[in-house]
């Protein structure tokens, strides 16, 4: 726990980061022409989770669509595992502005709450473009028998330490975790490469409750295998009406948005940031491809590279309060 504590240290640094990395450094001159030109060959968003997840499903769709605007394929890579430190590297080290990063900011957001020492620094990554909130759901087998978060509450509560939930580690996990040391309850965590391989298990009964994007877990919900018991999402989602967010389910220690969008290397000129910001808004905005996402349990919230670092900025800061709620606190 003490490079835990230590490791919150970083955090701010991950929050003014994001915040400076924003702002345009290049003359207005040089940013015109390198829109002009952007992109001159195929361009690669690169993914930290494997396929069907909420992410992945969003970028692909995306990613149609800029192929046929942008003149050039537009190529989505899985490349799931080590906490999503694999993209990260993948895209920092890729040092090509073609090379982005197409992420969930949960993925990342938690990294120095979880490691004492990264392969990469805060301001190695810009912020882009915004491009949805994935509803989050907390699901669990149906045949467990709960259709409520107080329910599985009081489930855990009579049998403390013999449920499980899966872990695929980033703030998703340290907000279940939270969760259950506000409530006082006891549940054994089982670590997962990848959120689909959870569902599959959490639809098996072989785990008992796990924190993810609805996309994925929505074929299980239809075939009757898993049930979705809140919404971690602070806001009501109209598509899914019948479902409550955790606030509303009288668990606001379980709220936290999905926020997903796109990063790359400093390579990135600011003005090729924001034309990929606006390609991607008029994409989003299209009420067929809204439709879609909402399908998908995605809610369409596009933002420009000021907008999506002040966002995260937003999600660092409750995931550090987050690790106040576990004990990880900032060394004296």
């Amino acid at each position: 726990m003490r490079h835990l504590r230590a490791s919150l240290i970083v955090l701010i640094g991950f929050v003014a980061g994001f915040v400076a990395l924003a702002l345009p450094t290049t003359p207005a001159s040089a940013q015109g022409n390198s829109q002009a030109n952007w992109p001159t060959r195929p361009v690669r968003f690169i993914i930290p989770l494997g396929p069907g997840s909420g992410v992945d499903i969003t970028a692909r769709l995306v990613a149609d669509k800029l192929s046929a605007k942008w003149g050039q394929p537009v190529v989505v890579e899985n490349r799931p595992g080590g906490d999503a430190i694999i993209a990260i590297t993948a895209v920092i080290s890729a040092a090509d502005d073609h090379v982005l990063l197409f992420a969930p900011a949960s993925t990342f957001t938690a990294h120095p709450l979880l490691h004492e020492k990264l392969p990469y620094k805060p301001d190695d990554l810009v912020p882009i473009a915004r491009v949805t909130n994935t509803l989050i759901a907390l699901g669990v087998p149906t045949e467990l028998g709960v259709t409520s978060v107080k329910e599985l509450a009081a489930k855990i509560k009579a049998a403390p330490g013999k449920l499980n939930y899966a872990s695929v580690t980033g703030a998703n996990d340290l907000l279940f975790a939270a969760f259950l040391k506000t409530e006082k309850l006891d549940m054994a965590k089982v670590p997962y490469k990848d959120p689909v391989t959870a569902i599959n298990d959490l639809a098996e009964g072989r785990i008992q409750a796990f924190v993810g994007a609805y996309a994925i877990m929505r074929p299980r919900v239809l075939q009757g295998k898993v049930k979705v018991i809140a919404l971690t999402n602070a806001q009501h989602a109209a598509a899914l009406n019948d479902i409550p967010t955790a606030a509303e389910a009288g668990f606001k220690s379980l709220e936290l948005d999905g926020l997903v969008g796109v990063l790359g290397p400093k390579a990135v000129a600011p003005a090729v940031r924001e034309k990929i910001a606006a390609d991607i808004r008029a994409i989003v905005d299209d009420p067929d491809i809204n439709a879609k996402l909402a399908a998908t349990g995605q809610v369409v919230n596009p933002g420009s590279p000021a907008e999506f670092a002040a966002a995260l900025k937003d999600q660092s800061e409750k995931v550090a309060d987050i690790g106040k709620i576990l004990g990880i606190k900032a060394a004296q």
